[in-house]
């Protein structure tokens, strides 16, 4: 008697739980692909609100004969603009601020580099003088124009008490256009400095000290070690550092306008001291002419962008090709 047996297919011991749909090659998730858009999204959201619009806004004004009450009367096209480049006002305004801006940048650079190379040696306590360098930027700049208002003040001021004590003639800090500029200086070169020398600090302290300990070595002095490790290391630094105090003197309000003893001449009896937003401030709510004044916020905004573009040009040629 003949009996067949089947083969039962064999059973395996676990059975896979279905798991997510493979995804093709080349293929990301939609999700992985959103995502980051939707993180950052709020920023530019608030950005395009607080930044992108007014400026758009502020083009469109200046293409229009804008008065503050009466609103557009006109359509002047770019004339706000040829009237701006043979303004003799603006062109004195602009060179103010270029005067005043190379008072401060180039102090600044070079105190915030000693400032920092003191700064990397072994002090005790380096926390408590890092945080003291930093005190003039954290106080309002209200106050520091109060102060130093009162140091430059041309008759009972600090300062003038001191040229007499040393036998030298007072100086009208106010009235004295070169004297104004360097008192402006004096004020912005105080507030910032110790910030800028914590950005150089930073990178210092990010230069291997193995390039040191050769060129020791080989017998380097620490002039000799400063300027051929130090110095060509921290180019782009101090390239980053000359554009942010540019672009912050190209926008000088607060120090000229509390420094002016009459309330409302805008830099001054005769303007020695006006910067180009002292008159754009002037030009907007004293002169009642918004399309004028937005004509120069948007000539200064050209300017700062110039800078910038200058900056990661220069930035990118210092460090040298990638790899």
């Amino acid at each position: 008697m003949n009996t067949r047996t089947t083969a039962r297919p064999s059973c395996p011991d676990t059975v896979p739980l279905p798991g997510p749909l493979a995804v093709p090659a080349g293929r990301r998730p939609v999700k992985s692909t959103v995502e980051p858009y939707l993180l950052i999204a709020p920023f530019f959201l608030v950005f395009a609100l607080v930044g992108v619009f007014p400026l758009l806004y502020s083009g469109f004004v200046s293409l229009y004969d804008w008065d503050l009450l009466d609103g557009p009367t006109r359509f002047v096209g770019l004339g706000n603009y040829a009237a701006l480049l043979s303004d003799a006002q603006f062109g004195r305004a602009l060179a103010n601020t270029l005067s005043i801006l190379a008072m401060t940048t180039v102090p600044q650079v070079v105190i915030a580099v000693l400032l920092a190379a003191l700064l990397d040696t072994r002090l005790r306590a380096p926390t408590a003088w890092r945080v003291g360098v930093l005190l003039p930027c954290a106080m309002g700049v209200a106050a520091v124009g109060v102060v130093f208002a009162n140091l430059f003040g041309p008759t009972f001021g600090f300062v003038n008490a001191v040229l007499q004590h040393l036998g030298l003639t007072p100086v009208d800090w106010q009235s004295n256009r070169f004297a104004s500029h360097l008192a402006i200086a004096t004020m912005v070169n105080w507030r910032w400095t110790g910030y800028n020398a914590l950005i150089v600090l930073a990178a210092l302290q990010a230069i291997p000290r193995e390039l040191h300990e050769a060129a020791t070595v080989d017998g380097a002095g620490p002039v000799r070690r400063f300027t051929a490790i130090t110095l060509p290391l921290l180019r782009p630094t101090l390239v980053f550092v000359v554009v942010t105090s540019t672009i912050g003197g190209l926008q000088l309000f607060t120090e000229p306008k509390l420094l002016d003893p009459l309330p409302g001449t805008n830099g001054g009896a005769t303007h020695q001291f006006q910067t180009a937003n002292l008159y754009l401030y002037q030009s907007a709510f004293d002169n009642q002419s918004l399309g004028y004044a937005s004509a120069i916020a948007c000539t200064l905004t050209l300017l700062v962008a110039l800078v910038a573009v200058a900056n990661h040009v220069l930035t990118r040629h210092l460090a040298g090709p990638t790899r």
